[in-house]
C-alpha cells in the first residue's frame, strides 16, 4: 500500500509538472503573437474612411475606374463616386495608385497565428483552410470577434476518408451512420465546410452528400480514388481540388489530351469550380531540382517549424530516394507539371470557374508567398492578367455563399482591399509588395506588414504546434 501511494504521488507530480510546462508554452505563444491583437495597435481601430484619388480595379469587369473616391463605413463599401463629401471622417490619399480586391487563397493549411500575418503581407485577405481542427475554430472566433487582425478565415472540418486510408491527418469513417453524425457535429461546432478525402468509399460519400443537404453545409472534395472521377460531380460539392488528381486518377497517369476533353466538359456541364493547387505539386520538382537546400531557403523557411521537421523533411527524403532509384523522375514530374498548365489553359478557354489555391502550409509551400507562384503559373498557362486575377478574387465568390461579400470592389461589399503602386492588370508582380492592405475596413500599413513578416520568421513554436496537433488527435480521432 505504501508503494502504491508513492507511485500515485510520483504520477501526480509528473502530471502537475507537465500541466505547468504546457501552460507556460501556451502563455509564451500568446505573448509572441500579441502583435496581432487589435486593441494593442491603435492604427487598426478605424473601420471608416474616405479613400480619395484612387484608381479602382473592380474585378466585376475588365476595366479601371480612374480617379475615384471610395467611402468605407464600418468596414463596408458605402459608396464609390468621382467625389464624396463626408464630415468628420479620416481621409486617405490614394496618390493615384491602384486599389484591388484582396486576394483569396482557396486551399490552405493553417498551422499557427503567425501565418495570418504572412498572408496579409502577401496581399491575401481571405483564406479557406482545408484541414480543420479545434485550433481553427478558436482562431476564427478571435478574428470574427475582432480581437486579432488577419485574413478572413473559412475552414473545413477534419478530412473525412475511409477506414482503409490510414494516417493520423485524416478521420477514418467506417459506416454511413458515422459519417452523418460527423457532418452534423462539424456543422454544429462551427466548421464552414466538409472536406472529403481520397480514400472515401462510395457508400460513405453518398451518406455525406445526403447529410450535407439536410445540414445545409457544402463540401470541398479531394477526389476519392475509390470512386470513378467523373462520378464525383455532385451538386453538394462546391469545388474539386488538385490538378494532379486529373492526371493520376482520371487519366491514369497518361498525359492524354483527348480523354481530357470529357473531363473538362464535365466541369462545364456541372458548373463545378476547380482548385488546381499547381504550386503544391511543382514543389516536388523544386525538391528534385534544387536539393536539400530547398528546405531552409526563402520562402520555405516561413513554413511552420513542426511542418519543417516532420513534413518538409519527410517529403524531401521521399523524393530524394525516388531520384536515386529512378533516373527519369525529375523529367516525368516536370512533364506532368507542363501538362497541368495545358489543363488550366483548356479549362479557362472552356469557361470553367478556376479558383486559386496553393496547398500552402505543407511540404515546402510557404503561406502567403505561394499565391504569387500560383498566379504566375496561370499566366504561364496563357491566361490574361484579368483572368489570372479573377481566380483569386471574383471566381471564389461563386463557390460558397459565405464568400459572396468579397472578391470585387462594389457598393455593399466588404472593404477588403490591397493598394499597389502599379496596375496589376498590367503587371501581376506588384501584388507581391502591397503599399497597404485593408481587411473589413482596417488599414494595415507597410510598417505593420513588414512587422507581420518579421514575426513569422524563426518563430519558435514547434512545441505549441505539437500540443495543438495532439489536441486534434485526442478530440477528432
Amino acid at each position: 500500500m505504501k508503494y502504491l501511494k508513492r507511485i500515485i504521488k510520483i504520477i501526480s507530480a509528473l502530471l502537475l509538472t507537465l500541466t505547468i510546462v504546457v501552460i507556460v508554452f501556451l502563455i509564451v505563444d500568446v505573448y509572441n503573437t500579441a502583435y496581432l491583437k487589435i486593441k494593442n495597435n491603435p492604427s487598426l481601430h478605424e473601420t471608416s474612411y474616405l479613400i480619395t484619388n484612387i484608381n479602382i480595379v473592380p474585378m466585376s469587369k475588365d476595366t479601371i475606374l480612374a480617379h475615384k473616391t471610395i467611402w468605407v463605413k464600418n468596414g463596408i463599401i458605402e459608396n464609390i463616386a468621382d467625389s464624396i463629401q463626408v464630415e468628420g471622417i479620416e481621409i486617405i490619399d490614394g496618390e493615384n495608385k491602384f486599389l484591388s480586391p484582396g486576394l483569396i487563397d482557396m486551399h490552405t493549411h493553417l498551422w499557427d497565428k503567425q501565418e495570418l500575418g504572412l498572408y496579409l503581407a502577401n496581399s491575401v485577405t481571405t483564406i479557406r483552410n482545408l484541414w480543420g481542427y479545434p485550433m481553427h475554430l478558436r482562431i476564427k472566433k478571435a478574428l470574427n470577434d475582432e480581437n486579432i487582425i488577419g485574413p478572413l478565415l473559412y475552414t473545413s472540418g477534419p478530412k473525412l476518408t475511409g477506414e482503409k486510408d490510414l494516417g493520423d491527418d485524416k478521420v477514418q469513417v467506417s459506416t454511413p451512420e458515422d459519417s452523418k453524425r460527423l457532418v452534423i457535429s462539424y456543422k454544429k461546432r462551427g466548421f464552414d465546410f466538409i472536406k472529403t478525402y481520397a480514400g472515401l468509399p462510395e457508400n460513405i460519400e453518398n451518406a455525406i452528400l445526403e447529410q450535407s443537404i439536410l445540414s445545409n453545409i457544402s463540401i470541398v472534395s479531394h477526389p476519392s480514388r475509390e470512386i470513378p472521377y467523373l462520378d464525383q460531380f455532385q451538386p453538394q460539392i462546391s469545388s474539386i481540388e488538385h490538378v494532379e488528381e486529373i492526371v493520376q486518377q482520371a487519366l491514369e497517369y497518361k498525359l492524354d489530351s483527348l480523354k481530357l476533353d470529357t473531363i473538362i466538359q464535365k466541369f462545364v456541364s456541372t458548373q463545378k469550380s476547380f482548385c488546381p493547387t499547381l504550386t503544391g505539386y511543382y514543389k516536388i520538382f523544386e525538391m528534385l531540382e534544387l536539393g536539400e537546400d530547398v528546405l531552409t531557403s526563402d520562402p520555405a523557411y516561413y513554413v511552420n517549424p513542426l511542418m519543417q521537421k516532420f513534413d518538409s523533411k519527410v517529403q524531401y527524403d521521399r523524393w530524394a530516394n525516388e531520384k536515386e532509384n529512378n533516373s527519369s523522375i525529375k523529367t516525368d514530374i516536370y512533364a506532368q507539371h507542363q501538362f497541368h498548365l495545358y489543363i488550366i489553359k483548356r479549362m479557362n478557354e472552356a469557361g470553367v470557374n478556376i479558383i486559386c489555391g496553393t496547398d500552402a502550409g505543407i511540404g515546402i509551400t510557404a503561406p502567403g508567398y505561394s499565391i504569387h507562384q500560383e498566379l504566375a503559373f496561370y499566366k504561364e498557362a496563357g491566361l490574361s492578367n484579368y483572368d489570372v486575377l479573377k481566380t483569386a478574387t471574383i471566381n471564389p465568390t461563386k463557390t460558397h455563399k459565405e464568400l459572396e461579400q468579397i472578391g470585387s470592389i462594389e457598393k455593399g461589399k466588404l472593404a477588403n482591399f490591397i493598394l499597389t503602386s502599379k496596375n496589376p492588370l498590367e503587371d501581376l508582380s506588384v501584388l507581391n509588395n502591397p503599399e497597404w492592405v485593408m481587411v473589413k475596413g482596417r488599414k494595415i500599413d507597410k510598417i505593420l506588414l513588414n512587422e507581420l513578416t518579421e514575426n513569422a520568421l524563426d518563430r519558435n513554436n514547434l512545441v505549441v504546434t505539437g500540443l495543438r496537433y495532439a489536441e486534434y488527435l485526442f478530440i477528432e480521432k
